[in-house]
């Protein structure tokens, strides 16, 4: 008993000791973590209160009927859409809560009827409209209710089934996907519609269920390609600078010294001798493999980018509802991939699956969440960067001459008035 006693009040003493240390010098070390936390929940309150209060319009965008172009003119789009970059000062990021804009591009099989959409700020739908316009003149485009409503909002339910996941790039941002200008026919020199495969596996699904293909997209600064994608650049060209700690460089040092020394002692000095490899031309050491991809980089990073996020979810009603249409939607993204460049595939820690304990309560909670992001059409999670060319290679108005008739499409052109109508 005496030895508990003395190890109770031992303790005792040590808490008092801590205690007058805190007492002393809370007001400089308390500041520190609850600034952290505090600016933590205040950008997440001001930026949710900014972004609640924007109003956005969702338009569907109807092609027309005998639309044959690639997918090189929606480029204008994004380019268009990066008018909406914008830099923040303290007053705007810190009181205001803004935040950059973002527009989200879903491609959508109702039953296998197909739809694009693009949901924007209303204040930015004429500058979508125009550039749309100005590319395809004969597309109809018409503002429509969000088509997320025709699926309640706590799914899944008795009746209804959800799958669903969010896709992240393979390598670095740097390194294109596989884009529109390589789905050229080699034989005929015709271009190949990058979205034929997906719209054909989109336009199978029966009634009651439906695929919706969401990318999300917000736009870089302008500089981003200079600055964030040359360090990719410099690592293939070998000249990527090796970052070290003091510490390192001193141990470095020390390590040096002493495995040299006795050599130093015992025979003559010999100079280091120069890496005749790192004296050759840049296009003597690199392999036409090697070239290609550097090539493909610096052309991919030359294009304006944007910050993306990419989600897909199956949902349907429970009696046909059916995974295997998972397989077959992400094998139709697989025409993207590129082996010596970028790919596309599922984040494993978004899948829509649960394993182990409390599996069912595990799962119901990552179904809905998902649901949950793609209703807000939220940025929550992993994100990469798409350029220009790679974003119009996956969400443009595809050949109609190639794709499902499920599309729907406009079936006579549009033509202004004739010029001679008598006016009174």
């Amino acid at each position: 008993m005496e030895i508990i006693a003395q190890a109770v009040s031992e303790t005792l003493v040590s808490l008092g000791t801590i205690g007058n240390v805190f007492s002393d010098t809370w007001y400089w070390i308390l500041p520190i973590p609850l600034y952290i936390f505090f600016k933590h929940f205040w950008m997440d309150h001001i930026n949710g209160a900014f972004a609640g209060a924007i109003d956005y319009v969702l338009l569907e965008i109807i092609p027309p009927k005998d639309i044959e172009k690639s997918p090189k003119p929606m480029e204008a789009l994004y380019f268009g859409m990066q008018g909406a970059e914008k830099g923040f000062n303290v007053l705007e990021e810190f009181l205001d809560g803004q935040i950059p804009a973002k527009f989200s591009l879903e491609l959508v099989s109702d039953g296998g009827e197909i739809h694009l959409y693009i949901r924007t700020p209303r204040n930015f739908r004429n500058l979508v409209e125009a550039h749309l316009y100005a590319q395809y003149p004969d597309c109809v485009i018409t503002e429509v209710p969000d088509y997320v409503n025709d699926v309640p909002i706590v799914t899944p339910n008795e009746k209804w089934d959800l799958w669903g996941t969010d896709f992240e790039f393979q390598r670095d941002d740097a390194y294109p996907i596989r884009t529109y200008q390589n789905f050229e026919e080699s034989v005929t020199g015709k271009m190949i519609d990058p979205l034929s495969g997906l719209i054909e596996t989109m336009a199978k699904l029966p009634p009651g269920q439906k695929i919706w293909l969401q990318t999300v997209i917000s736009p870089h600064s302008p500089s981003w390609g200079s600055k964030e994608g040359k360090k990719t650049v410099d690592k293939l060209k070998g000249k990527e600078a090796k970052v070290e700690s003091v510490l390192e460089n001193l141990w470095g040092d020390v390590t040096d010294v002493v495995t040299s020394l006795w050599t130093a002692l015992s025979s003559p000095v010999e100079f280091a001798k120069s890496d005749k490899k790192d004296e050759q031309p840049l296009e003597f050491r690199l392999s036409p493999g090697e070239k290609d991809v550097l090539k493909a980089v610096e052309q991919n990073l030359s294009k304006l980018q944007f910050r993306t996020k990419m989600r897909f979810v199956l949902v349907g009603r429970r009696e046909n509802f059916d995974k295997s249409n998972v397989s077959a939607f992400i094998g139709g993204i697989k025409q993207f991939n590129d082996d010596s460049l970028n790919s596309l595939k599922p984040q494993s820690a978004s899948k829509t699956f649960a394993n182990f304990v409390f599996k069912k309560s595990r799962l119901r909670y990552r179904q809905r969440k998902i649901l949950s992001r793609y209703r807000r059409r939220n940025m929550d999670g992993v994100l990469f960067t798409m350029s220009t060319e790679e974003l119009a290679t996956v969400f443009h108005l595809p050949d109609m001459s190639v794709v499902a008739p499920t599309l729907a499409r406009v079936d006579s052109k549009r033509g202004g008035a004739p010029g001679n109508l008598p006016i009174e």
